[in-house]
């Protein structure tokens, strides 16, 4: 599953330079994630960085993009070019 960012995200700009897959950027109002290129951290690190570094703890799982664990190796491995190694 992507995440997303809810509307309580008050622009503190931390969670953009986390994202190993530059999927979360500046949007219209408050920062957005790029569905077809998070991979909540699947092969870059254990959890979700974006996550850990919120201050107001707005970036739950989008429900209207649920994705498995395979789907989410799939979308890192062709972001990346790298095969997934469990980290």
């Amino acid at each position: 599953m992507a995440l997303k960012i809810t509307d309580e995200c008050i622009n503190c700009d931390v969670c953009e330079p986390e994202c190993p897959n530059e999927a979360i950027y500046q949007g219209e109002e408050i920062y957005e994630i790029d569905t077809s290129k998070c991979t909540e951290c699947v092969g870059h690190y254990d959890e979700p960085q974006c996550q850990l570094v919120c201050p107001v703890d707005c970036i739950p799982l989008d429900e209207d993009n649920e994705e498995s664990q395979e789907q989410l190796i799939v979308k890192y491995e062709k972001l990346t070019g790298l095969p997934f190694v469990e980290v």
